[in-house]
């Protein structure tokens, strides 16, 4: 009843978790509105929990004994959040633990918090009994508090390689279950039979998109044969009409970035790429749109002649940036792909059933797009990220996430008819838990 009343809740005030959401973190109002939708489909899954809290019972395993698993809570677990989504990943995190009983620590980012912060008042609206959900701010010192409590059984953790890393490896030192989503370097693979049009808009909105400052984000695109000539422009001057703004107005298509250290970042990678031989089709450092004069924006960049051993390729620029690569054939493709060491998310442009099924099963990715730039599961899935974009057993929401969040104990049971006082028998119950059946 807790959820459906959240859910309730978060669609009554939902367009001011979105306006905030774009006011402190930058993301066009577009954007916005969608991080908070996907959170709001959590929601709504975590609604359907009790039919998958259900355990498992064989009956008179041996004579007279059963033998059943339950599902249940952990405790106390933890949630630390990343600034780019900040509504939806917290909605990823407690909704699902809290419903199957557990109580959750949240900490969102610093530099966003305030959708958490709204959602978690909406929460206690619903119902949500004080203590259940309880919110921390605070930088390296919590992170490692919440690796460290010996109460706190679980982290959910979602950002950066470096953080990931040391997340995972703190917590499980503590004995605590790690579910840990990190880095990316989401590849398209482009073939020539490709759709140009609905390609090209794809491309351009996927790299570009939240500033490109999502870990599903397409970043890198791989052409096969003939398409690296025939797309790469194409793609650059879809991406130049953008409208690059302070993400507030409607017709707003890229807001700015989260910082001027993250802007400063993205630009650094790009001049590397460029000083290790790539191509400027489209440059967009510099930009600043009238009345944000002081803004940390970047628009829309596209690099080409870019090789795998660049580090504008091998490291996550997380800005509106596409470096171009080119392949000679689907095989060298999905060889050049599965050579990174990323596994969060990749597509596949082209009208070949036959391509799109030899490219889901050899690819190595945990997330595939078939004409679909970017992959994200809806919950009743989960979000598969894997390799280096994962670490852990058990991904985020959908089965897994229930499975995440909860532990299976398994009991076996004996009750002897003996046991049952003479004068207490009723009738038809002769025989009932002796060892032979009719004994």
């Amino acid at each position: 009843r807790v959820m459906l009343k959240f859910q309730e809740l978060i669609r009554r005030d939902f367009e001011d978790l979105a306006k905030n959401v774009s006011i402190e973190q930058g993301k066009t109002l577009a954007d916005a509105r969608g991080d908070v939708f996907r959170g709001l489909e959590v929601v709504e899954f975590a609604c359907s929990v009790p039919s998958l809290s259900m355990g498992e019972l064989v009956e008179n395993v041996s004579g007279g004994i059963d033998t059943y698993s339950i599902r249940q809570p952990l405790g106390v677990v933890g949630g630390i959040c990343p600034f780019n989504f900040p509504a939806m990943v917290p909605l990823w995190m407690y909704p699902l633990a809290t419903t199957v009983g557990n109580t959750f620590v949240l900490k969102p980012s610093e530099q966003d918090p305030g959708a958490s912060l709204m959602l978690a008042e909406m929460a206690m609206e619903a119902g949500l009994p004080k203590g259940v959900l309880n919110i921390v701010h605070g930088q390296h010192d919590i992170v490692n508090a919440i690796c460290d409590h010996q109460d706190i059984k679980a982290i959910s953790f979602v950002g950066g390689d470096a953080a990931g890393k040391h997340i995972y490896a703190r917590g499980t030192a503590a004995g605590k279950r790690v579910q840990s989503n990190m880095g990316a370097k989401n590849h398209a693979v482009i073939l020539p039979d490709a759709q140009e049009e609905a390609t090209i808009n794809a491309l351009a909105g996927a790299f570009a998109g939240a500033a490109g400052q999502r870990c599903m984000a397409i970043s890198a695109a791989v052409f096969v044969g003939d398409t690296y000539d025939r797309f790469i422009d194409k793609v650059a001057e879809k991406a130049s009409g953008l409208k690059v703004t302070g993400g507030q107005e409607e017709d707003c298509d890229v807001g700015p970035m989260i910082s001027a250290k993250a802007l400063e970042r993205a630009e650094g990678l790009i001049q590397s790429g460029v000083e290790e031989g790539a191509t400027l089709v489209l440059d967009g450092r510099g930009f600043k749109p009238a009345g944000y004069e002081k803004g940390n924006f970047m628009a829309p960049t596209v690099l080409k002649d870019v090789t795998t051993d660049m580090t504008c390729y091998k490291e996550e620029i997380f800005g509106p940036v596409l470096v171009c690569l080119k392949a000679d054939s689907l095989d060298a493709a999905i060889e050049l792909v599965n050579a990174s060491p990323y596994g969060n998310g990749t597509a596949l442009f082209t009208r070949s059933g036959a391509a799109a099924r030899k490219f889901q099963n050899e690819i190595d990715v945990g997330q595939v797009g078939i004409n679909v730039p970017i992959p994200v599961p809806l919950p009743m899935f989960s979000f598969t990220g894997s390799r280096g974009s994962f670490r852990g057993d058990l991904n985020f929401y959908g089965k897994a996430g229930m499975s995440f969040y909860t532990q299976w104990k398994t009991i076996t049971a004996r009750w002897p008819e003996a046991d049952i006082p003479a004068n207490a028998r009723a009738a038809g119950l002769d025989g009932v838990g002796a060892s032979t059946p009719g004994q």
